[in-house]
This record gives C-alpha cells, structure tokens and sequence, in this order.
C-alpha cells in the first residue's frame, strides 16, 4: 500500500512530467529552464543528445502528446526515476520514456530524459 507522502510526490511528479511535455511550457525559455536541472542531459527518440542549453534554444518539439502508463520508483530520498508510454499526436507516434528527477535546493528538477521509438 502507497503512503501518503508516496502518492503526493507520484502526484507532483506525474504533474512535472506532464507539464515537461506541453507546448506552451517547451516553448518558453523561462518555463523550460525552471524544470530542467543545470546539468540536464536527454537522449531524444533520434539518438541525438542535447543539454540544457539546445533545449532552450529550440531543441524540443512542440507537438500535441498524452503521457500513459506513468510509473515512478525512488532511487533515493532526493531522486526519483519515471517510466511512461507517450503518445505523440502530431507525428502519430509512440515513444517510450525514462526520466531521472531530481531534489535540488528544495525543487524537483529534471535531470535526466531519454526517449525510444516504439515500432508500430
């Protein structure tokens, strides 16, 4: 059975994640740059890796996705992976994803994130 403060955090971080895949959020500088960890690091579903800094300047994509099957285990008191099926509605595709998420100065930042391309 999940304890309160458990479903809390699984709640704030689904919403994190969530937020991470929005296009109003992935289009502002400020916004984007107030989830991701100085030192953010993705591997996109291309392979291609990118920083903080590409991703601010126009690296993400800004297309329509839902996030299902979201699943998060703690990997200590100050960091959390996340799980979750993606489906991307612009380019009619699905992308699995994995993200590290971590305390920082008293907020969850996004570390890590990394997506795969499912064969449809």
């Amino acid at each position: 059975m999940i304890n309160k403060e458990d479903k809390a955090l699984f709640n704030m971080i689904q919403e994190l994640e969530n937020s991470h895949l929005r296009p109003d959020i992935r289009k502002s500088v400020e916004k984007l740059g107030e989830l991701l960890a100085d030192d953010f690091i993705e591997i996109g579903s291309s392979g291609k890796k990118f920083g903080k800094n590409e991703c601010l300047k126009g690296g993400v994509a800004l297309d329509e996705m839902t996030l299902h099957d979201f699943e998060m285990r703690h990997l200590s008191e100050q960091a959390v992976l996340t799980t979750y099926r993606v489906q991307n509605h612009t380019k009619n595709r699905t992308t699995l994803r994995s993200s590290i998420w971590q305390k920082m100065n008293g907020r969850w930042r996004l570390y890590f994130h990394q997506g795969t391309l499912v064969n449809q």
